[in-house]
């Protein structure tokens, strides 16, 4: 039983440690999870509607919260530090993950609960599964609490616990203002967009019919009339387009394939009302600076018509803007505003306002990428 404990207590550790880093690594991508289900929740519970909508300014104070907590409990758990308050919490935040992937799966609401954020995807009941899972481990740990009597010596733990949530906080805020360490959203830099919207392989399909009270599963179509259809299942869903979202109009129509035409300098404004001005200012300085240049300075936003061009007459952005969703250009960055620098459909260069580059260097991209050379 110590034996099985030990084990159960790495394991939770060591999740919990690993789920805060991936989280820690994009706490706003956390934020916009948290935003769904205050809205979902806001809906479904019209009686709290104002309770959730006041949440969602705080999202992202949450968000980072919630991150930090899980890294400090799983340091903790792995140390041994004041282990009765460190499971009671631990609990608490646990039970708390279940409801939330619980609703998500049942109501089908959120979708993705975005529980290792952008670097592992999970289905709503393989989340829910996994939170069950942890709860009954830590239920278990709660049991065998005889076994983890031993504590790590005061100094020793209060050290290592203070490392771990200035880290923490430290990668989080870097993360908030600089843009994620890892990228692992589509929108990366390297990634060529018109490829990534494209399959990588042939689809296939298969046919689910139903025959005499059994279903079964066809690669071709029956000739055979007894069959009834159902529905058709991909068997091969990996080879789907990684970007299915991705495009840019205005009143005029469609322009998606022209960002994809030469060298685009996009400036990501998604929403006018929370961009940081100070940033608006830098990116129109760095567009201003590229006049004359090979590289055409382009907006994106979310925002309608109207809004955006009270905005870019007030900043005198005199460049062209187009409109595109605004999770795709939350996806893009999620710094508001950011800048992309793309070349026939790749993205070549990233950066939030907090460290945007010279124009020099971005011509030294257009002229030295490998997209350049192809």
């Amino acid at each position: 039983m110590y034996l099985l404990t030990q084990i159960a207590r790495y394991f939770v550790g060591i999740l919990f440690v690993f789920s805060g880093l991936i989280k820690l690594n994009d706490p706003v991508g956390t934020q916009i999870k948290l935003e769904e289900y205050f809205d979902v929740f806001a809906t479904d519970i019209p009686a709290m509607a104002g309770l959730f909508h006041g949440l969602i300014p705080l999202a992202l104070y949450i968000s980072v919260l919630l991150c930090v907590a899980e890294v400090i409990l799983g340091v903790a758990v792995l140390i041994k530090y004041k282990m009765r308050t460190t499971l009671w919490i631990l609990l608490l935040l646990i039970i708390f993950f279940t409801f939330l992937t619980f609703y998500s799966a049942y109501f089908n609401k959120v979708t993705d609960c975005g529980c290792f954020g952008d670097a592992i995807k999970l289905t709503p009941w393989s989340s829910f599964t996994k939170d069950v899972i942890l709860l009954v481990l830590t239920l278990f740990l709660f049991s065998q609490k005889r076994h983890l009597a031993t504590n790590t010596p005061s100094r020793t733990g209060n050290v290592v616990m203070g490392a771990s949530l200035l880290g923490s906080v430290f990668v989080a805020v870097y993360a908030i203002v600089y843009m994620p360490p890892v990228d692992f959203l589509p929108y990366k830099q390297g990634a060529n967009l018109p490829k990534l919207m494209q399959p990588s392989a042939k689809l296939e399909y298969a046919y689910k019919m139903e025959k005499d009270g059994k279903i079964v599963e066809l690669t071709q179509y029956p000739t055979d009339t007894t069959y009834v259809f159902k529905e058709m299942v991909l068997l091969n869903p990996e080879a789907q387009p990684k970007v299915t979202d991705y495009a840019v109009w205005n009143s005029e129509g469609d322009h998606t394939q022209e960002t994809f035409t030469g060298n685009k300098l996009l400036i990501i404004i998604q929403n006018v009302e929370k961009t940081n001005t100070e940033g608006v200012k830098k990116v129109n300085t760095l567009a201003k600076s590229l006049k004359g240049s090979n590289i055409e300075p382009v907006v994106l936003t979310a925002a309608d018509e109207a809004t955006f061009e009270a905005f870019r007459h007030e900043h005198q952005l005199a460049m062209p803007y187009y409109f595109a969703d605004a999770t795709v250009l939350k996806s893009m960055s999620r710094t508001n505003p950011g800048v992309l620098f793309m070349q026939n459909g790749t993205i070549v260069g990233k950066w939030p306002t907090a460290s945007l580059p010279d124009a020099e260097t971005i011509q030294t991209l257009a002229g030295g990428s490998k997209a350049a050379q192809k």
